[in-house]
């Protein structure tokens, strides 16, 4: 990939394009992060967008250094008064280059699976550049979960990627498509129906 950053902004690009069809209430389905509506995720996205280095650091302080409390915050600021509002918001940062101290390949795996956290519960299908998704599943089968990674969710278990020449880890093999494994990496138990294999019991 020739270069990371217009790989992220494409995933925005595309991410706006189907926000722009939703009505109020699919903006208020729950998503696959935790307890965030579809809405609450683009507004992370637009956060975390607009983090600096020096940014990061004032954030964490403020929110006590507590990571969740962190986020929550980052949300609150980005949310806007209405969907209309978020989506805006989402649309002003699509040209960002900006981000924590974390390797580039990072701000990739935020817009890849968050996107996904918000298209899955819609049921909107999306086609992913394969190279971004290769990428991110490798960033995060070697990055500690503590690191906003997966490398402790897959210990024990060999990924293999049905469609892509990846194979990640040793043991009870884990079959599926690269997305899924890369959800599943991620905290994303719902992809767990797109994979096979002996391994899919040890997953978390």
């Amino acid at each position: 990939m020739a270069d990371t950053w217009d790989a992220v902004r494409a995933e925005r690009e595309d991410l706006i394009e189907d926000l722009a069809g939703l009505d109020e209430s699919q903006w208020d389905q729950r998503s696959l992060c935790g307890d965030w509506t579809v809405r609450e995720v683009a507004a992370h996205l637009v956060d975390n967008a607009l983090t600096t280095r020096l940014g990061i650091v004032v954030a964490m302080a403020r929110a006590r250094f507590d990571f969740d409390r962190q986020n929550a915050m980052g949300v609150a600021r980005t949310l806007g008064d209405s969907p209309a509002e978020t989506l805006a918001n989402l649309r002003a940062v699509v040209d960002r280059r900006t981000g924590p101290p974390a390797p580039v390949d990072s701000r990739l795996v935020e817009e890849v699976v968050h996107g996904e956290d918000i298209r899955r519960p819609l049921g909107i299908n999306h086609a992913y550049a394969a190279e971004a998704v290769e990428r991110s599943l490798l960033y995060q089968a070697k990055t500690s979960v503590s690191m906003g990674g997966g490398k402790q969710r897959i210990a024990g278990v060999s990924l293999r990627a049905t469609d892509a020449d990846i194979v990640i880890g040793d043991g009870p093999e884990v079959r599926g498509p690269a997305l899924s494994l890369l959800l599943v990496t991620s905290g994303r138990s719902a992809a767990h129906v797109d994979l096979d294999g002996p391994g899919v019991s040890r997953l978390g």
